[in-house]
């Protein structure tokens, strides 16, 4: 039992948590890349992926693994990412600041959801068990060029105004 609920329970709501992180975060995307603040998604989107990391670390462990790694870099990500966009307005540099952690945050959620898919999917898991095999690394290669390149566009079309 995990707060109350099952593993399963308890993985279940992991898994709709990161969803939403995810599925928000993509629209907070879209306006960074439109130069439109969305305030309601970005406060989703914030909300949902510091829950996804924070749940992560509900799960049994006798060990600090590459998932709680991957969890601590996000949450010190996130806590930048509020400090530029909330108490700092995004003010000056800080507009920049919030772009390149908002950015990294939904990679790193992408990231761990790709792992994932590459573990829970059957297809994929029997093209990369081990996860160094060429199709999971492709994968991860391509998301990664992907959000490098999304981030600097957005960096540069992102403007404090709302909208």
């Amino acid at each position: 039992m995990i707060l109350g609920m099952s593993l399963e329970t308890y993985t279940l709501v992991h898994v709709l948590i990161s969803l939403v992180g995810i599925g928000s975060g993509l629209v907070v995307m879209f306006g960074l890349l439109t130069g439109k603040r969305l305030d309601g998604w970005t406060a989703l989107f914030l909300a949902s992926t510091a829950a996804t990391s924070v749940t992560g670390f509900g799960f049994p462990f006798d060990h600090l693994l590459p998932s709680h790694k991957v969890g601590i870099v996000s949450l010190v990500v996130l806590a930048v990412a509020i400090l530029a966009r909330y108490p700092l307005h995004l003010a000056g540099a800080w507009r920049r600041v919030y772009v390149v952690c908002a950015v990294v945050a939904l990679y790193l959620n992408v990231f761990v959801g790709v792992v994932q898919a590459f573990l829970k999917i059957p297809v994929l898991n029997a093209m990369a068990p081990k996860q160094t095999e060429p199709p999971f690394v492709v994968a991860q290669g391509v998301v990664l060029v992907l959000f490098v390149v999304l981030g600097l566009v957005a960096a540069t079309r992102f403007r404090t105004e709302p909208v």
